[in-house]
């Protein structure tokens, strides 16, 4: 019996030993992924991705759309980081902001001509303006204010506080697809019998949709 347990306590650590091993290289792989995909990265480039929260499938069926979650990338030297809204809004770094999404797939998206619109002072004025609004509290009621925030009228907002720019036009709610039970409950939960369907929205998905943005990165097709 003894020599049985010994055995099977040796094959659990063989196993244990080569699945953490092939994390390792999984994790290695990310990175060295990761580290050629950041340097084609600039100043006001959007990501978006694939969260799984409940919330985030709402908004992916209500949407029609894989994206539940963007922000808005800026870089400060050699570090690449996310101004994103969350609870609360807050700077993530670019590499952490990755593993965040499923399977680690993003996209990104930038304004087309960037290089003669955004320049060095428009961008200063773009991360300024992000950073005004980092420890807001996140809007669960998607409303159009600056008390609370979400995560696509942030970006929006940086856009075109900073730039000028309208990066798309706006939906109301009524236009997006709420007949699915699980944005029912979502909605249900968030506003009871009193759903503000003509409150304007920018959804992740707009963003991604948007014709004055082009493809820099898109993971999802690796």
């Amino acid at each position: 019996m003894r020599k049985i347990i010994a055995i099977g306590l040796i094959l659990l650590t063989i196993t244990a030993f080569f699945s953490f091993s092939q994390i390792g290289q999984n994790l290695k792989t990310i990175e060295k992924k990761t580290e050629k995909e950041i340097i084609k990265l600039e100043d006001g480039d959007i990501i978006l991705q694939t969260s799984e929260s409940a919330q985030c499938e709402a908004v992916r069926i209500a949407t029609n759309s894989k994206f539940s979650h963007c922000g808005i990338i800026f870089k400060d030297k050699s570090e690449v980081y996310v101004i994103e809204a969350v609870q609360p809004v807050k700077i993530t770094s670019f590499k952490e902001w990755i593993t965040h999404g499923k399977n680690n797939s993003y996209l990104i998206k930038r304004l087309k001509k960037s290089e003669k619109i955004l320049t060095s002072n428009i961008i200063n004025k773009m991360k300024s303006y992000g950073k005004s609004l980092i420890n807001k509290d996140y809007d669960l009621y998607f409303e159009w204010s600056d008390d609370k925030i979400y995560c696509s009228e942030l970006v929006w907002k940086v856009y075109k506080e900073g730039a000028g720019v309208e990066i798309c036009p706006f939906k109301k709610l009524k236009d997006f697809n709420l007949n699915s039970p699980i944005v029912q409950n979502i909605m249900q939960q968030r506003y009871g019998s009193n759903i503000p369907y003509n409150e304007k929205v920018i959804a992740p998905s707009q963003i991604a949709e948007s014709e004055l943005l082009t493809t820099v990165i898109d993971t999802y097709k690796n």
